[in-house]
Parts: structure tokens; C-alpha cells; sequence
């Protein structure tokens, strides 16, 4: 959305074309991430990359 919006597309256009709610958008935009989300992304990051590397692994 910040890519769309540096491109002088407006949020609500953007919103309106992804089937997003700007209610949420900005909600979403004002909630930090808590480090328990970005452990989270971490270990599946490397889930996923393990997967990839040997499909029998994981």
C-alpha cells in the first residue's frame, strides 16, 4: 500500500481495487508488530526455506 501510495495512487483507490477495507488498512497501519509475530514469521521463513532446500525434510 505505501508503494501504491508513493506512486500518488490514493489509499482509497488501492483499497477499493485489492477488495480492502480502509478502516482496517489504517487499523493495521497503527498496530506495531509484537516480537511474538515477528518470531513467528522467522520460524516459518525457516520451515518453509528447510522445505525447500530437501522436500523430505520438511
Amino acid at each position: 500500500m505505501r508503494e501504491l501510495a508513493a506512486e500518488k495512487i490514493p489509499v482509497a483507490v488501492a483499497c477499493r481495487v485489492l477488495g480492502l477495507a480502509r478502516q482496517h488498512y489504517y487499523r493495521w497501519l497503527r498496530r506495531p508488530v509484537t516480537w511474538a509475530e515477528i518470531t513467528e514469521a522467522h520460524r516459518a521463513n525457516a520451515l518453509f526455506d528447510a522445505h525447500r532446500d530437501d522436500p523430505e525434510f520438511g
